[in-house]
């Protein structure tokens, strides 16, 4: 089965994602994970060191700026269940604005990121690299920031890693999801709405507010 742009946008609105064997592996199947992972857009857990992580700089962020960059880096690894028509759909997602990627900056080169599909005020959180230590965390405090502030409701991570926890996400029934799923979509919300926070002190305080 041929799987179009609207065939996948059509399985996230019913809570299913697609992935694959191997990047070798030319077929697609579909998960709906009878546990999901999620992170409370309220609860994002800012440790101590990565509060001074944070503000300390040395990188900059940016939205939607190299998203193939993104999508690469986070199949350049032994496993990955990225093939290559997975990279083309999301490339054709990004195409249309409704797949999305934040992208870390250290001295020039792209050394964190995260990739995901919007749809109405739900963020389907696909992937995320980190090829510097603390990029991804840095990444994903500023895409929960960025979220709170252009109107989402969820954020979808699909599974639950010791890394995710870490950080304050949790993992819910499939049931569950679902009905947040519904009533995300039901909502709106704009990505690129608003641009990303001014500074990292910004963010440092919306999210130690909000957790």
């Amino acid at each position: 089965m041929t799987v179009s742009p609207d065939l996948l946008l059509q399985a996230y609105r019913n809570g299913i994602f697609p992935m694959s064997e191997s990047r070798d592996d030319p077929d697609i199947f579909w998960v709906d994970p009878q546990r999901r992972g999620v992170f409370p857009l309220d609860g994002f857990h800012v440790s101590r060191s990565l509060a001074r992580r944070l503000v300390r700089g040395g990188y900059s962020v940016t939205i939607n700026t190299d998203f193939t960059g993104v999508i690469d880096a986070c199949a350049d690894r032994a496993e990955t269940w990225i093939n290559a028509e997975i990279r083309a759909l999301y490339t054709t997602l990004f195409a249309l604005g409704r797949a999305h990627s934040l992208e870390v900056w250290q001295e020039g080169v792209l050394s964190g990121g995260v990739y995901g599909v919007t749809i109405g005020a739900a963020f389907c959180g696909e992937s995320m690299f980190s090829r510097r230590t603390d990029a991804s965390k840095l990444a994903l405090t500023w895409l929960v920031d960025h979220l709170n502030r252009t109107g989402f409701t969820l954020f979808d991570t699909q599974f639950l890693t010791p890394h995710l926890a870490s950080l304050g996400a949790v993992e819910i029934s499939r049931i569950e999801y679902h009905n947040r799923l519904q009533r995300a979509v039901a909502q709106t919300a704009d990505f690129s709405g608003v641009p990303l926070a001014a500074s990292a002190q910004d963010v440092l305080q919306r999210m130690t507010q909000t957790s």
